[in-house]
C-alpha cells in the first residue's frame, strides 16, 4: 500500500495479465439484516441477497483498492467470495481500482466529489514554471 491521489491504495510490484486473479475480498460475513449496526464503516461489500462482507479489518488487502470511473480491475462473485480481477493488462506500479457501484457512489463519493484519476487527471506541469 502506498498513497494515490485518493488514499491509500493499492498498486501492482508486476505485471498483471487480463483476466488474473489479483486478491479476495475478505472479512467477517453479517446478515444483510443487520448491515444498518454498521453505519460506521464504508467497507460493506454486499455477496448476495442474505450475506455482505464487512472487509474493514486491515488484515484485507483488498480494502486498499480504490474506486475508478474508469478502473482496470473488476469485482467476482464466486462460490460465496469476492474475488478482484484484473479487467486489462495492468503494469507494475500502476494503481489497482474498481468502480465501487451506483449505491456506494450516490452515498459516499458523489456528496464530495469523484477524486480519482479518470474525473481528476493529475495537473499538466507548466512550461516555465
Amino acid at each position: 500500500m502506498r498513497r494515490s491521489q485518493t488514499g491509500l491504495g493499492l498498486f501492482a510490484t508486476a505485471v498483471i495479465e487480463k483476466g488474473a486473479f489479483i486478491v479476495e475480498y475478505t472479512g467477517n460475513r453479517v446478515p444483510n439484516k443487520d448491515v444498518h449496526l454498521f453505519r460506521n464503516t464504508r467497507y460493506l461489500f454486499e455477496l448476495n441477497s442474505r450475506w455482505t462482507i464487512d472487509g474493514s479489518p486491515r488484515w484485507n488487502t483488498a480494502r486498499y483498492i480504490n474506486h475508478s470511473c474508469r478502473p482496470n480491475a473488476e469485482p467476482v462473485i464466486s462460490r460465496g467470495r469476492i474475488l478482484i480481477r484484473s479487467k486489462k493488462r495492468i503494469r507494475p506500479e500502476d494503481e489497482i481500482t474498481f468502480n465501487y457501484g451506483k449505491s456506494y457512489f450516490e452515498e459516499f463519493i458523489k456528496p464530495v466529489g469523484c477524486k480519482c484519476r479518470a474525473c481528476n487527471p493529475p495537473s499538466a506541469v507548466k512550461a516555465g514554471a
